[in-house]
């Protein structure tokens, strides 16, 4: 049994890399398998597998594991999700991860290296087999972050933190106040960002909306496509599912 949809090669993109519905967009960001790609697509992803690991870094504290890393990747699409309230495991992004895991690797490895020589990210070696992961957790990484996010994301952000316009010739460094997301001539519109932590419940806001909404519009789709009985078969086996995970 296969789960299938069609889509317009536009909405695709435009999902990729605004995040509009965080729907396809969430479940590129796990590993998936391309059958046939007109349009490049996984050189199109890899500005959306940035953008995720910017997200998760965001949400995670200033230490953690690489399977952590992954982990919180994977549960940025789930927030918000109805059905993980009554019809998921609750178990459900951990055992992706830890199944998945060497998949995982080569899909953020570029990035984890490109963030560690930018000394957002540092490893070090424990006890375990996986290396400990540290981040910088001051004002400057936060915004270099939350610039990597998708510009559809950052100007909801601006509109709830606050922006403000500087010059762009004040020899003013990018990250030294706020994030750009826009340009018109030499003005720079900025997002005003006091700490990680409020780019971080602020971003968590909007995903947590942006897939209640998405989650909701794709369980009516689906109990008009599979039908009322199959539906209900269907719902049936996930809050079985769901059930046995909680007990």
């Amino acid at each position: 049994m296969f789960k299938y949809g069609v889509v317009r090669m536009h909405d695709l993109v435009q999902d990729i890399l605004n995040w509009e519905r965080f729907y396809l967009s969430g479940r590129l960001q796990k590993p998936v398998h391309v059958l046939l790609d007109n349009l490049d697509i996984a050189n199109v992803n890899s500005v959306h597998l940035r953008a995720a690991m910017s997200a998760a870094l965001l949400l995670l504290p200033s230490k953690f594991t690489e399977e952590e890393l992954y982990a919180k990747i994977c549960s940025l699409s789930y927030m918000g999700d109805l059905r993980m309230l009554f019809a998921e495991d609750r178990n459900k992004v951990k055992k992706i991860v830890q199944g998945q895991f060497e998949l995982f690797r080569p899909m953020y490895k570029p990035f984890i290296e490109e963030y560690e020589t930018k000394e957002l990210l540092g490893r070090s070696l424990s006890g375990n087999t996986q290396p400990i992961v540290s981040q910088d957790g001051g004002l400057l990484a936060a915004r270099s972050l939350v610039s990597s996010l998708p510009q559809m994301v950052r100007s909801q952000m601006g509109r709830k933190l606050g922006e403000k316009k500087v010059l762009r010739d004040s020899g003013m460094n990018l990250y030294s106040s706020a994030v750009a997301y826009k340009e018109k001539g030499r003005v720079i519109q900025e997002i005003v960002i006091g700490s990680k932590d409020e780019a971080a419940i602020c971003m968590q806001t909007i995903l947590r909306r942006k897939v209640m909404v998405s989650s909701a519009r794709q369980a009516v789709s689906g109990l008009l496509a599979a039908g009322g009985i199959n539906a209900m078969r269907y719902l049936g086996a996930k809050m079985s599912k769901a059930w046995k995970s909680w007990r």
